[in-house]
């Protein structure tokens, strides 16, 4: 069955915040300790500012979500409700990049495509928007996806949440290719 998308609600946070857990279990394993994996779930996750900006997209395949993922206006690169790196500031989109935030997709539609078309739904939205260029932190599982798509890493980071640091990449593309 093909996939659908829509922008998600208030009414879809709970299967939201669901799925995520189940992707940030599954598809890290190859790429983190359990430690780690545990201290995701710390600076990962559902950030409601995302749904309530309708800026994030639900990917359907008919019965379940498969996938959800979204862009922003604002500042934070990644992180959930509870992050403590939230920044809510607004970009200017003539010298500051969009945001590619909270992408994850359902453990058993990984690598069916539901991360590409989330990506070009959030590219195409952002540069209807007037940003030239969308930036994310991404983990490490994310990283062939992304690169695949046409983004480069600007950096190499950590987060560290206790003892345990979590890797992540700051990753950017430009969108002068992109059209609405």
């Amino acid at each position: 069955m093909p996939f659908t998308h829509r922008l998600a609600t208030e009414d879809d946070l709970d299967e939201l915040r669901a799925l995520m857990a189940a992707s940030i279990t599954h598809l890290q394993k190859p790429f983190l300790t359990h430690e780690q994996i545990e201290a995701s779930r710390q600076i990962m996750g559902l950030d409601t500012q995302l749904v309530a900006d309708r800026t994030y997209f639900i990917v359907h395949d008919g019965v379940a979500i498969a996938g959800c993922g979204g862009w922003s206006r604002r500042a934070t690169l990644y992180g959930g409700d509870h992050a403590k790196s939230r920044d809510g500031r607004l970009l200017d989109p003539a010298t500051e990049a969009a945001r590619i935030r909270a992408m994850y997709t359902a453990p058993n539609y990984a690598r069916k495509g539901v991360g590409r078309l989330i990506l070009s739904l959030c590219e195409q939205a952002a540069a209807a928007a007037g940003f030239r260029s969308v930036e994310l932190g991404s983990t490490l599982s994310g990283e062939k996806l992304y690169a695949a798509c046409g983004y480069h890493v600007i950096e190499r980071m950590e987060d560290t949440v206790g003892l345990v640091k979590v890797p992540l990449l700051r990753m950017g593309k430009s969108l002068t290719k992109i059209t609405t």
